[in-house]
């Protein structure tokens, strides 16, 4: 009898045996469809052979290979166990991420696509010009010529270069060269808002060759015919979000990770991942050179620099001609003048810009109107039903909303709980600061970009085109503007409520802070314009304030490295948090002391060198309707933490928990 094992995406234990029934071709790779209990599901086939792990006759058949999905190849399969194994994930959930969209219909359209694909990788078609028609500047030639002379090798590099010194013009000459010789490329980016523009950039330096995005905002149908183009080889460049890492391709010769140091990298539900980490591994396994590329790289990354373990390309100066590094001022955020929080010197900055018709950003990293609202007379705060966060006032949709979970409830006219009709909207978001823009210049024409605004497909590219064509004066945003953007026209930069980051427990607040900082303020004088930014703070004399108005990021992240070493935290040490939830505060508390009490006996019993910490509630300690929880294990050494995981991970699965939901995140970015 022949047997086939099959990844299925379930959360426990998630391989399975099947037999084959006569005449079915299955291979390792395969994608298929089976029975589980009363669940069809497809899968992967990870091994196949004559015996099976259980008697014959409790074996179900497989029940169709699934006809317009190629097998996995060796690689990916390889890719999806190591995942499993460092993140500690079921295999099935893994290969989920792999298999293309959404297979439809039984037709034999990817055969046909996988011919054409054998023919492209034999007559890789030829291209003009190593740059792509890219104009190198020194320190981008060199950078470049580093990249291009690893071609056919794993080289990690970081490139790092100040925000406008032209990262993306050494992106798109590497690229060239390696498709010159018959390559892929694959570039990835923390934003989907981020795609467009880069898109551009590419279709316009490769005429005439075939580019695909990848990411989840895109239709199903759309987005699997581009990760079929990947598979086939057709598609010669692969732009995508962190899933793009799993796409297929053939002839991978070049991983580009923009903006690596940015946390949307790291997937947060589901299968944990870091999308950078992934890449490096992919780009180990198939040989390749990748780019890190970054004008405020990750801790992690920049030791990784400092110790050689990654080539270290710097672009030091901005890459237009007469554009420069801006102004930073910082200004007290307390101005007697404010005006709804808005000081005297960004108002007057915004207004002589609006003479000048150039264009402004100001920067909030909040959105809605207010992120609280009081009673002022007896101190009641609008909290969340069902987490233990506080309702952001929507003052458009007249609305309290909670940005954990969702919830969602009309404003009241008065207090709840004494009656009161005076409400107070306390401290700044996005709409408040809009409005406030609005009337402190009623001629301008103001644009807000957040989550709330963009919702709609195609608002932020219209935002965007109309920024470009001089149509907007002033631009109010969050994070979502920080990055990748450049706009010739935009020559002031105002930042508020920064220091609210300062106040973090989490151990990386400030480094976010630092890289959303040097980011943000890099949006002003990218052109021949001089820029200027404004900093309104408490805290003019912090070092992070400091390093931003000298430009000097690498001496404020040697200050960081220097206090993580000393307390033992990563790039340092190395973390994996088991978090857990349930509905009720009882449930979680006792599912976490016994899993802690199981790490420390393996630690004991085994001599691991693996500190395991007592269970603590998560900082928001409860979401949407259920009590939250972690248990958090150290260790100095990477080895010794990956021994310990697989081990406590069977142990708690051996409890059964089946009122607690719980999950390993190995390498956090911080605490729940």
């Amino acid at each position: 009898m022949r047997v086939a094992t099959v990844a299925l995406p379930v959360a426990a234990d998630s391989t399975f045996d099947y037999w084959v029934p006569a005449g079915l071709a299955v291979g390792v790779g395969a994608i298929v469809r089976v029975r589980l209990a009363r669940r069809s599901l497809m899968g992967v086939v990870v091994a196949a052979g004559d015996t099976a792990a259980v008697d014959s006759d409790k074996l179900q058949p497989i029940a169709e290979v699934v006809a317009d999905a190629p097998a996995l190849s060796a690689d990916r399969i390889e890719l999806a166990r190591f995942v499993a194994a460092y993140y500690q994930e079921p295999l099935g959930l893994v290969l989920a991420q792999m298999v293309p969209p959404q297979a439809r219909g039984r037709t034999t359209a990817s055969a046909r696509l996988l011919r054409a694909a054998q023919a492209l990788s034999a007559e890789p078609a030829a291209l003009d010009g190593a740059n792509a028609g890219v104009h190198l500047n020194p320190d981008q030639q060199r950078a470049f010529e580093a990249i291009a002379a690893a071609r056919g090798t794993y080289a990690p590099f970081l490139l790092q270069g100040v925000t406008g010194s032209g990262k993306t013009e050494v992106y798109l000459a590497a690229a060239a060269h390696l498709l010159a010789a018959g390559g892929q490329a694959l570039v990835l980016v923390p934003e989907i808002n981020l795609t467009p523009q880069l898109e551009g950039r590419i279709a316009q330096a490769f005429p005439g060759r075939r580019m695909v995005t990848l990411h989840s905002r895109l239709a199903p149908g759309a987005r699997a015919r581009n990760w079929r183009a990947a598979a086939t080889g057709e598609a010669e460049l692969v732009l995508g979000t962190r899933l793009a890492v799993f796409a297929p391709l053939p002839r991978l010769a070049l991983v580009i990770v923009d903006e690596e140091h940015d946390p949307s990298y790291k997937q947060q539900e589901g299968v944990r991942y870091h999308g950078r980490d992934v890449a490096i591994w992919r780009a180990r396994q198939r040989a390749v050179p990748i780019v890190l590329g970054s004008a405020t790289p990750a801790l992690e990354t920049l030791l990784h620099a400092q110790r050689a373990h990654y080539g270290w390309l710097k672009l030091p100066d901005r890459a237009a001609g007469a554009a420069r590094l801006p102004e930073i001022r910082c200004v007290p955020s307390r101005d007697p003048g404010l005006r709804e929080g808005i000081g005297a010197p960004l108002i007057a900055a915004l207004g002589a810009r609006l003479a000048r018709r150039e264009q402004s950003l100001v920067f909030i990293n909040r959105r809605g109107f207010a992120p609280a609202l009081l009673c002022s007379a007896c101190g009641w705060q609008a909290g969340c039903a069902r987490c233990s966060a506080r309702l952001v006032v929507h003052r458009d949709a007249g609305e309290l909303r909670c940005h954990h979970c969702g919830h969602a409830e009309r404003l009241p006219v008065a207090c709840p709980s004494c009656g009161n009709v005076d409400l107070l909207p306390l401290g700044q978001g996005t709409q408040r600061l809009e409005r406030t823009l609005a009337e402190c210049f009623p001629a301008a024409r103001i644009a807000r970009i957040d989550r709330d605004s963009m919702r709609r497909r195609g608002a932020f590219e219209a935002v965007r085109d109309g920024v470009h064509a001089g149509d907007v004066d002033i631009l109010v945003g969050t994070q979502m503007l920080a990055k990748g953007h450049d706009f010739p026209r935009l020559t002031l930069v105002g930042v508020l409520g920064a220091d609210n980051a300062l106040y973090s427990a989490d151990f990386r607040a400030t480094e976010r802070l630092a890289a959303l900082l040097f980011q943000v303020t890099g949006r002003a004088g990218r052109a021949d314009l001089p820029g200027e930014v404004i900093v309104q703070t408490d805290f003019p004399a912090h070092p992070l304030y400091r390093a931003l108005a000298a430009h000097d990021y690498d001496g404020f992240a040697a200050t960081l490295l220097a206090e993580r070493r000393a307390a033992g935290l990563p790039p340092f040490a190395h973390l994996a948090l088991l978090l857990a939830e349930a509905p009720t505060r009882a449930a979680v508390d006792a599912f976490l002391a016994a899993a802690s009490e199981a790490g420390r006996d393996l630690v004991r019993v085994h001599t691991m060198a693996v500190e395991i910490f007592p269970p603590v509630a998560a900082s928001l300690s409860r979401r949407a309707g259920l009590e939250r929880g972690q248990v958090l294990a150290q260790a100095t050494e990477r080895s010794a933490l990956h021994r310990f995981l697989p081990q406590w991970r069977r142990a708690i699965l051996a409890r059964n928990a089946r009122s607690v939901r719980w999950a390993l995140d190995v390498d956090p970015l911080g605490f729940a």
